[in-house]
């Protein structure tokens, strides 16, 4: 990586809905840790009157170290970057851009940050059958994890029966022993499963509302929710009132940020020093 230890290092995140975004703080919050000047900017295509691809070019030729990439734009930037990693390939999504001399690089710490949230509430317990709401960027990639952690089984569910048998094919594509379903009712795919989890924009600040009732809830075991900003959204609450372990996105938003800072950087950085300095700042 480049020695960023005397200049300022330019980071940002492309996305809509993300004026609450915690991914400044952190980030900013790693450059002080570490004694770096680290600069971190929203940028909003909407807000800023400009495409996606407007917005990422400038950020390219802007002079910016790289980006987090975050809804709606995972799967559409990875036609503008390389990706080394075949898993990452396979995965279809993108949320960590490095701008490097040779062009842009992709990659996607969500796999990564799931599999570090999870694994960080339950141990090396298996997930067991579960039910996968969304089969969009953050989807995708939350399903591949699962694969690493070896669930027995994923049903993916999305109200769009095209998008749940592309991410199916491509995790049989895996061959791994791990049987994989697709449902377009999220209560069906919800009925017997061990494991809950929503990867929807749904309970996001700005757009509210849950992806699973309440009742289909009951009999599982746990639930994880993408969805960080708010933490404690309708469906992770509903959840721990049926009785579920919960996983907050706050885990897989740390677990990937953590991640993306090694890749921008380089960087070695102290984890519990930075979880203690973010969650003792002012929101």
């Amino acid at each position: 990586m480049t020695n960023t230890s005397e200049t300022t290092v330019k980071l940002g995140l492309i996305g809509d809905n993300i004026t609450r975004s915690k991914s400044p703080r952190l980030h900013r919050t790693a450059g002080t840790l570490t004694g770096r000047n680290v600069t971190y900017d929203r940028l909003i295509p909407k807000d800023l009157g400009l495409t996606f691809d407007e917005v990422f070019e400038q950020a390219r030729s802007g002079g910016f170290r790289g980006i987090n990439v975050t809804y709606p734009y995972k799967e559409v930037v990875t036609a503008k970057v390389t990706v080394s990693d075949p898993l990452v390939r396979a995965i279809g999504a993108v949320n960590t851009v490095v701008f490097d001399p040779e062009g842009p690089k992709g990659f996607n710490t969500d796999y990564s940050g799931f599999m570090s949230a999870y694994r960080s509430v339950r141990g090396s317990e298996n997930p067991g059958t579960v039910c996968l709401i969304g089969t969009g960027g953050v989807g995708k990639a939350v399903a591949f994890g699962l694969i690493g952690l070896k669930a027995r089984v994923i049903r993916c569910v999305d109200l769009d029966p095209a998008k749940a048998e592309a991410l199916a094919d491509a995790l049989r594509a895996l061959e791994s022993d791990t049987r994989i379903e697709t449902f377009s009712d999220p209560v069906a795919a919800a009925r017997g499963a061990d494991g809950i989890i929503n990867c929807t924009p749904l309970g996001m600040v700005g757009i509210g509302g849950s992806a699973l009732p309440f009742e289909a809830m009951k009999g599982a075991a746990w639930a994880f929710d993408a969805v960080y900003t708010p933490v404690e959204t309708p469906f992770l609450m509903d959840a721990e009132r049926a009785g579920l372990t919960v996983i907050s996105g706050y885990e897989l938003f740390f677990g990937q940020g953590i991640d993306a800072w090694s890749i921008f950087t380089g960087i070695g950085l102290d984890h519990a020093a930075l979880r203690a300095a973010i969650q003792e700042e002012a929101p």
